[in-house]
């Protein structure tokens, strides 16, 4: 599915946070990246419906998101946050199944179908473990990653997430990078990644700043780095180990 947005102005207050941003997603997984402020997190809020520009559109396959009933635009698109917006009081799978709303009528019980989507979500996120625990008592890491469970349960085919490592130790950082590259597959996937070094393993990188686009390309793409180091002020270097590109800070 593809997911697009054509010269997306917001304003929030008096400041401009996107300035003319056009970009344009495929099945694969993109991380945007950019320094803080840059309006990152507003460019996916703006993918999402969640804020509307004063100016441009978003389009799935075509049709403007602005024509797409709220239930509809739920099974198309899941959003994770990124701060969590679930009461502490919800299990861990009464969390995730959530996620399974838009899929579901007003009074129509879970199915077969809709248990096993949560399962394999909570599986796939290492969360399976506490299913039945408040998220009151879990960790912020452990809260994270219901709420990307939640995400993936809706099994939707465009996700939009918002820092989905953040409060991640090293190894679930890595497993969850692992997961958005094979569901990206498949899938149309947008992260917000502050991690460059995460970002990178992406099969795409939007670079933003002050609310503009400056790059949208592979992760071994020259001209990128070259931007991504203008991008923050020449405090990272970029090159490869072991058939990888990585980013590390210049110290």
């Amino acid at each position: 599915m593809m997911l697009e947005g054509r010269n997306l102005h917001v304003r929030l207050g008096d400041r401009a946070v996107l300035r003319g941003v056009s970009c344009t997603f495929q099945t694969g997984w993109t991380a945007v990246v950019g320094p803080n402020g840059a309006g990152k997190s507003t460019l996916l809020r703006a993918l999402a419906g969640l804020v509307w520009p004063s100016a441009g559109e978003v389009l799935i396959d075509g049709s403007p998101m602005r024509g797409i009933a709220p239930r509809r635009r739920a099974e198309r698109v899941a959003w994770l946050a990124q701060q969590g917006d679930i009461s502490g009081e919800l299990s861990a799978r009464e969390t995730v199944a959530l996620g399974r709303l838009a899929h579901l009528g007003l009074f129509t019980p879970a199915s077969a179908a809709d248990d096993k989507a949560i399962e394999e979500a909570m599986r796939n996120t290492g969360c399976s473990e506490w299913a039945h625990l408040p998220l009151a008592v879990l960790s912020g890491g452990e809260r994270q990653r219901v709420l990307l469970a939640r995400a993936l349960a809706t099994q939707a085919p465009v996700l939009l997430l918002d820092e989905p490592t953040t409060h991640l130790d090293p190894p679930h950082q890595v497993a969850i990078a692992r997961l958005l590259q094979q569901l990206g597959t498949s899938r149309t996937i947008i992260s917000v990644q502050h991690d460059l070094l995460l970002a990178l393993q992406a099969d795409r990188v939007l670079v933003l700043c002050a609310g503009e686009v400056r790059a949208h390309a592979a992760p071994d793409d020259s001209a990128l780095h070259a931007v991504l180091t203008a991008t923050f002020a020449n405090a990272i270097r970029i090159g490869r180990f072991n058939d990888r590109i990585v980013a590390i800070p210049d110290l």
